[in-house]
């Protein structure tokens, strides 16, 4: 994707947080989307919003649509509004926040599940590439590709940790009962706030 795209997604982001921080709901068709970006982002795909304090890097929300059931441009005004208020860990964003935070989004290809017997799950990951969603029942988790890195985690513990954030126990993947789904997607992040534009596809890696 070109900065320049990537750039419009990043400011739509933006302006549903601000609307929210006007007291106004994210719904889509209340922003202010041009009918050329609603063109241009009109194909589906699942994207996850995550808002961190800058210069500190600290984690301040991160919610996502994981599949592809909206157009693009929808699904960002709507896991970036819900990453700013809704995220159960976090108290909802302040005005006096918004100019301090950088925003990530990860616009994800379709979820594919693994194959074969759980031993050979490992062999399907690829750390920094993969993201992954656990589910069994009820329980469903996911983890995005960077966090892996970030945590330095392999592909076992990527694994554990990703059925952990299902709420399940740390070798539910080795159970044939529990699915396991991997992704990839591309990354746009700010380098600070309001500021330039890194876009990296990950599926490249």
């Amino acid at each position: 994707m070109e900065k320049e795209k990537a750039k419009i997604l990043i400011n739509l982001a933006r302006e549903s947080i601000e609307k929210g921080l006007k007291g106004k709901m994210y719904e889509p068709e209340n922003i202010d989307t041009s009918k050329e970006i609603k063109e241009e982002f009109n194909y589906k795909r699942g994207v996850f919003t995550s808002l961190y304090v800058y210069p500190e890097k600290k984690l301040r929300g991160c919610i996502g649509v994981p599949y592809p059931v909206y157009p693009l441009w929808k699904a960002v005004i709507i896991s970036s509004y819900e990453s700013a208020f809704c995220d159960p860990r976090f108290n909802p964003l302040k005005k006096e926040e918004f100019s301090k935070i950088v925003i990530e989004l990860t616009i994800l290809t379709e979820p594919e599940k693994l194959t074969g017997e759980p031993e050979d799950y490992i062999n399907q990951i690829e750390i920094g590439k993969h993201g992954l969603i656990v589910q069994r029942g009820i329980f469903k988790g996911l983890l995005l590709p960077q966090v892996a890195i970030e945590w330095n985690f392999n592909e076992e513990e990527f694994l554990s940790e990703t059925c952990l954030k299902a709420g399940l126990p740390d070798n539910a993947w080795k159970d044939k009962d529990t699915s396991v789904y991997r992704f990839s997607g591309i990354l746009i992040k700010e380098k600070e706030p309001f500021g330039e534009i890194e876009v990296k596809d990950l599926s490249s890696l």
